[in-house]
């Protein structure tokens, strides 16, 4: 494995199987006394160089190639030839999107409430000869100017609104970053916000706090529905007031309902009896109830 933008020093498997091609070959004519020693120690010293100019570079990479300490080009990706001694291999620039976790511990949010916030950057190496040239080591770079962006962002909005728009913040925080590793050839994409961590205690009382907003919803909904319900009664007393006959036929249905349920008892008021002549139905349904023939209760045996 070769570390993503740092130097490779290792040697490819095409490199090593020409190099010990050459030297077989070389020490073959020794053996057999076509080349003498000096010629020999000329062919191996050769076949050392040319094996160390084969390079290669894997298809999400480039080369960064330093021609006596200068910038010389990029090579890559495939099989590529430099000169020996001559050139050297910077890095190999990795230009596949990456992610990077970073993170803001102990922050003090604008009204001053400390949070633990967990955070990953989506970036990509778009110009390799900037990231080779403009930064020393972009990878820490990128965390470490996210991390500091990062809480910049969370000094300048409350709790509520990092709690509420998290999407928003991420997308500020990326283009933030974006602007930032634009110049080292380095695009930020995407910004996510994993979790926002805030005291327990805050917590609690935050907690606390909706279920108190809970409980006056309801009663509001509960003080409107009783609204509701009176203003129905206003409009059934209107009716019932010139309709004797349909309060009388109510009052049926109501005392109906009641006590269709066997053992059911319901309590009336008295004036309701009297304005509705539920009276005699009250007696006559409870007479009923009186007659209704008992149920036996089985002979205890005789011992």
């Amino acid at each position: 494995m070769r570390a993503t933008g740092s130097t490779n020093s290792s040697s490819n498997a095409v490199s090593l199987t020409v190099t010990v091609v050459l030297l077989a070959v070389s020490a073959g004519l020794y053996y057999l006394k076509v080349i003498g020693v000096p010629v020999l120690v000329i062919l191996i010293i050769i076949s050392l160089l040319i094996g160390s100019s084969i390079k290669i570079a894997d298809q999400w990479e480039k080369a960064v190639v330093l021609r006596m300490g200068k910038f010389s080009g990029l090579k890559g990706p495939g099989l590529f030839l430099i000169i020996p001694i001559i050139d050297q291999i910077s890095s190999f620039i990795d230009q596949r999107v990456r992610v990077t976790e970073f993170r803001a511990e102990q922050t003090l949010t604008k009204d001053t409430v400390p949070v633990n916030v967990d955070a990953v950057v989506y970036w990509t190496v778009w110009d390799v000869e900037k990231a080779a040239l403009e930064v020393q080591e972009y990878i820490k770079a990128i965390s470490f100017i996210a991390q500091t962006d990062l809480r910049d962002i969370i000094g300048k909005h409350e709790l509520a609104d990092l709690l509420q728009d998290r999407e928003k913040i991420a997308e500020d925080l990326q283009k933030t970053l974006d602007a930032n590793t634009n110049p080292w050839g380095i695009t930020c994409q995407t910004v996510g916000i994993r979790d926002i961590i805030i005291p327990q205690a805050l917590a609690d009382a935050m907690s606390k706090q909706a279920q108190a907003e809970r409980e006056r919803k309801a009663r509001v909904i509960l003080g409107t529905a009783e609204t509701e319900i009176a203003e129905k009664f206003a409009q059934a007393s209107k009716e019932y007031a010139d309709n004797p006959i349909a309060l009388h036929l109510r009052g049926m249905n109501m005392l109906y309902e009641g006590l269709k349920e066997k053992g059911s008892m319901v309590i009336v008021p008295s004036s309701a009896l009297d304005s509705m002549n539920l009276g005699v139905i009250g007696g006559l349904v409870s007479l009923a109830k009186d007659n209704e023939p008992k149920k036996k209760l089985p002979q205890e045996s005789l011992e």
